[in-house]
């Protein structure tokens, strides 16, 4: 018995040692895949916990935890509401990563600590405007339709919240469990689409043009000053962009190890010629956001223009467009508004960009949406929206309108604008990849009960 202490206690104590050792090494220098998830749950729960006043340890089990890696069980989080930051570390000890929320611009993480630079980083947001007197979307409710979305196995596991739009009214709408038409939800990449459309609000303007060269002052020495504006939209920068969620990757860098979004896209080199080859890019988008805000006369006007060029006049009030941690507009991710607010600004872009009869977006503008790149294979348009279906069948197959377009985001998130039949619907949740939800079935059955058209799809809704 003696032998075997004497063999089992320096053992004991030199696996003590390795394992304090180890825990050192992840508190001073944790893993980058370690920081990102902690960066990640801190971002989600944060939003969901100051925009839609949801419960953050229900947030962080359903939201962050159930649908992800294994390694983001482990991750514990701080909510302090007094100060509105949000603090996630592995195991409630390691790889600290935040976030924090500013009024009127969401939350942003916060990957330095540095919270007195990221409140300091972008001025104080205009107030939100309510939307006018007789602006919401008539309500005219389709018995059939609704059935449809009674059936889980057309709108999906998690589906949190599907409203669809026909001749200009609601015409059905369902929630999930805890979720309703006031809850904030997020649209992931279909933020992307939003965002352009902000760009395209400026190209009526004049300040913009697809044509736009030398966008950045480290790329015009080189063969990046030839990228425009328009190759930018249609993700055909040729720029060296690294998409892959399950990696420490340029996305997951961009979003949660940096507290400035354009500092890595806008370092990287090319690896084509710009216009000739497709690379679906989230730090495009945040380059899109940087490029429209640096045509505005001030940061603050910057700040505001989302709401005062788009959201208002579309009395998207739920609308919250955001910010990086140093003052650049999430382009690629970072949208939340009600499931009515993402079917109207649907709504607007099946009436060609028109709202009460005014033009908000160019028709160049609009037609660079429907138009599709060659590099693509027309899988994607001109101006940041997809022309086949998120199951990746063409319209054909599927039997959708050959002119149906989409909104798409991470977990489930999509939007479908039909204008030959003069129908948007929207379906948003939480339902990974790994699940092949296929919307486009929804979609397929709805347009089957569907009378005629009534009307012309550019008409605006009734007021």
């Amino acid at each position: 018995m003696g032998r075997v202490l004497r063999i089992v206690k320096p053992l004991a104590a030199g696996i003590a040692v390795i394992v304090v050792a180890g825990a050192g090494w992840l508190y001073v220098r944790p893993p980058e895949l370690l920081r990102i998830g902690d960066g990640y749950a801190a971002k989600i729960v944060c939003s969901n916990v100051f925009l839609a006043g949801r419960d953050a340890n229900t947030v962080l089990a359903e939201d962050v935890q159930a649908p992800g890696n294994p390694l983001l069980r482990l991750i514990r989080v701080r909510v302090d509401k007094a100060q509105k930051q949000v603090t996630a570390r592995m195991l409630g000890l390691f790889a600290a990563n935040y976030a924090i929320y500013r009024d009127g611009l969401g939350c942003t993480a916060v990957p330095d600590g540095d919270f007195a630079a990221a409140r300091q980083s972008v001025p104080e947001p205009i107030a939100t405007k309510p939307p006018r007197e007789g602006a919401v979307l008539p309500i005219e409710n389709d018995a059939g339709i609704a059935a449809l979305l009674s059936d889980p196995g057309l709108t999906g596991e998690n589906m949190r919240a599907v409203v669809v739009v026909h001749d200009g009214k609601i015409v059905a709408e369902r929630y999930g469990k805890g979720f309703g038409p006031q809850t904030p939800l997020i649209g992931w990449s279909m933020t992307k689409t939003v965002n352009a459309a902000i760009a395209g609000r400026l190209m009526l303007e004049g300040k913009i043009g697809a044509d736009d060269a030398g966008l950045f002052p480290q790329w015009r020495d080189d063969r990046r000053s030839q990228i425009t504006v328009g190759q930018l939209l249609g993700m055909e920068s040729g720029l060296r962009f690294n998409e892959d969620y399950g990696t420490v990757a340029d996305v997951t860098r961009m979003l949660y190890l940096d507290a400035d979004q354009t500092a890595l896209p806008a370092s990287l080199d090319l690896d084509d010629d710009p216009g000739t080859q497709f690379n679906y890019s989230s730090g495009t988008s945040v380059l899109i956001s940087r490029i429209w805000m640096d045509r505005l006369d001030d940061e603050k006007q910057a700040i505001d223009y989302p709401r005062t060029a788009l959201f208002d006049p579309l009395g998207m009030s739920s609308a919250v467009f955001e910010v990086d941690a140093r003052g650049t507009f999430a382009g690629s991710s970072y949208l939340y508004a009600t499931a009515r607010d993402w079917v109207r600004f649907g709504q607007f872009l099946l009436q060609d960009g028109v709202w009460n009869g005014e033009r908000l977006l160019p028709e160049s503008f609009m037609s660079m949406m429907r138009t599709p790149t060659a590099s693509s294979g027309g899988a994607y348009s001109r101006g940041q929206a997809w022309l086949r279906p998120p199951g990746n069948g063409s319209s054909e197959e599927t039997g959708i309108p050959a002119d149906a377009f989409w909104l798409e985001g991470h977990d489930g998130q999509s939007m479908a604008i039909v204008p030959s039949a003069n129908l948007v619907m929207v379906r948003l949740g939480l339902t990974p990849s790994w699940l092949r939800y296929r919307p486009e079935m929804l979609l397929k059955d709805i347009l089957e009960r569907l009378p005629p058209p009534t009307r012309s799809a550019s008409a605006d809704p009734a007021p």
